[in-house]
């Protein structure tokens, strides 16, 4: 089997996981307990408080007065064709202008996290395999230990009681200063047909001042992960026939290391980061919380959780697999572009 008709079997294969993700997605939510119209109305729903018009208009409103089989045809139209409607809490906005409200602060903080994890573990993976049994090993895996088995919460707390509270280094929280961003008003680019608003060099400055904090405690949290896996892949290869023929042959251990070894202990790295940048948008509820970042994580918590939202919850769920399902498929195209050795078959 080449590889068109891989990428293809692969193409099936993902789209009839999404099928099944949405069809399961649908399911769940219709096997919670209570009612819709309880959600919506609460305790007016029921007793003496029924209103039996408010409720006709809320089931012809979200087309709970129709059979289940036809909700269901409904529903995978919709997700299919993104059209997510809107959000069952007031302000009642289209759950699609919620997402992008939220997710370029998360895309910034998780994406910047992820990478550092991924680099700085790597790297140290690399060095700790290479070092295996001294001291430097001992320490980076006992480092990794304890930042992964920390709580980010607390992590991230004592962060704050540090540099923010006591050394005041940075701010106790939030995205930007109000006063900063109304001082410094966006910088339009006309481009093309339209045009575009990037953030004044102030404003770029002080949200970097305020990523510093949640984004040291994601990466300190997740690059253990990198670093053991990198360590116990490298290992593996180090003991390999083709590395005693490369020292043999006098090339320079950073090329041994990093071109020979980790290239070929390269593959569960690549499916591991391609998991972490597929649940990547789904945010860190807990640390967006204690630096109050307004990302995805304070919008499926705050409004989707706490707040009942389960159609926002439905289409975030709905996006999250999404994005897992395609970051795998790239990682599996990826796998042949590593290393040679593996044919598609």
């Amino acid at each position: 089997m080449g590889l068109r008709s891989y990428i293809i079997k692969r193409a099936i294969y993902s789209v009839i996981l999404v099928f099944f993700v949405i069809t399961l997605n649908f399911i769940i939510f219709e096997l919670m307990p209570g009612s819709p119209i309880e959600f919506f109305l609460g305790k007016a729903a029921t007793g003496a408080f029924k209103d039996p018009e408010r409720i006709r208009q809320i089931e012809e409103e979200w087309g709970l007065n129709q059979p289940l089989h036809v909700q269901y045809l409904k529903y995978i139209k919709n997700m299919l064709t993104f059209n997510f409607g809107k959000s069952a809490r007031p302000p009642e906005k289209p759950i699609a202008q919620l997402i992008m409200e939220y997710l370029p602060n998360t895309l910034v903080l998780m994406g910047t996290s992820t990478v550092l994890s991924i680099i700085i573990g790597v790297i140290l993976g690399v060095i700790a395999a290479h070092k295996r049994g001294g001291k430097v090993d001992s320490a980076a895996v006992t480092t990794a230990l304890i930042f992964y088995a920390l709580p980010t919460f607390w992590l991230g707390l004592m962060f704050l009681v540090l540099f923010a509270r006591t050394l005041h280094w940075f701010p106790i929280g939030g995205i930007v200063d109000l006063q900063v961003k109304q001082n410094n008003p966006p910088i339009p680019i006309n481009l093309f047909f339209t045009t575009i608003y990037i953030p004044s060099w102030a404003e770029i400055q002080n949200r970097l001042w305020h990523l510093f904090l949640p984004c040291l405690t994601l990466t300190l949290f997740q690059y253990g992960s990198f670093l053991l896996l990198t360590r116990a892949s490298m290992l593996e290869c180090l003991t390999e026939d083709y590395i005693v023929t490369a020292r043999a042959k006098g090339l320079k251990e950073r090329t041994i290391l990093f071109k020979h070894a980790l290239k070929n202990a390269s593959l569960p790295i690549i499916t591991s980061a391609a998991i972490s940048f597929g649940f990547m948008i789904s945010g860190a509820i807990i640390t967006e919380t204690v630096f109050s970042w307004e990302g995805m994580g304070t919008l499926i918590w705050e409004r989707g959780i706490q707040g009942y939202d389960y159609p926002l919850l439905h289409v975030v769920f709905y996006v999250i697999a999404l994005c897992v399902i395609a970051a795998n498929f790239i990682a599996d195209l990826l796998y042949g572009v590593i290393d040679p050795r593996i044919k598609y078959g």
